[in-house]
Order: structure tokens, then C-alpha cells, then sequence
């Protein structure tokens, strides 16, 4: 009997594992502000306030995701010193390489919401 309620707590665990990777992944990228900047900038680099203006966030929730996404190695930022001073972000590698995620939601969206709305609309 203790055999059948250890090996389904292994399992659990062994799942519990297996889950992780996509619940870290989640966790780095997964607020709607990063999500949007992140998808924002697939578009190539952009100065604050066009970041600003595109994602529609307003300045502070705006600086505290870029802090975030160029801890997390999402985002590099340049600074250009030339009068006026302007600030650049633009996505890494590893930021460029959610491109083909977001191509992906996107297209499940695509299908899926659709069908939600014609369910919806019958």
C-alpha cells in the first residue's frame, strides 16, 4: 500500500520537474507589461518615449519593466549622448529569440479566439 502512495508522489515530483522550465519561463516574461514591450520591440530598437507612446504604458510602469527585462537579459539599452540625450532599447539574443513564440501565439490566437467569438456570437 505505502509502494502505490510512493510511487505516485514520484510521479507527481517527475511532473512537478518537468513543468518547471515552463513555469521559470513564465515567470521572467510573463507579466502583460513585458509581454507587450517584449512583443513591441520584435519590431527593432526604439527610444523611450516611442516605447512609451506604441505600448501605451505610462512612464513608471514603462522604466520598471525595462529595468526588469535588461536584468533578466531580455533588453540592452544604449545611451546616445549627443544633444539631446536619448535612450535606446532594443532585444538581445535571447529576447530576439521569443520571436518565433510570440508567431506562435499569435497564430493559436488567431484560431482559437475566433472560434470563441463565433461560439459566442451563436
Amino acid at each position: 500500500m505505502s509502494t502505490d502512495i510512493e510511487d505516485a508522489g514520484a510521479a507527481r515530483e517527475s511532473q512537478a520537474d518537468n513543468v518547471c522550465p515552463v513555469v521559470d519561463a513564465v515567470e521572467q516574461i510573463g507579466s502583460q507589461w513585458r509581454l507587450v514591450v517584449l512583443h513591441d520591440l520584435t519590431e527593432g530598437e526604439k527610444r523611450f518615449n516611442e516605447l512609451k507612446r506604441s505600448t501605451e504604458a505610462n512612464a513608471r510602469t514603462l522604466s520598471r519593466v525595462l529595468d526588469d527585462l535588461q536584468e533578466s537579459g531580455f533588453v540592452e539599452r544604449r545611451l546616445e549622448e549627443d544633444a539631446p540625450v536619448a535612450t535606446y532599447y532594443s532585444l538581445t539574443g535571447k529576447g530576439e529569440s521569443l520571436a518565433p513564440v510570440f508567431d506562435e501565439i499569435e497564430s493559436w490566437a488567431n484560431e482559437w479566439m475566433e472560434s470563441c467569438q463565433a461560439a459566442a456570437d451563436d
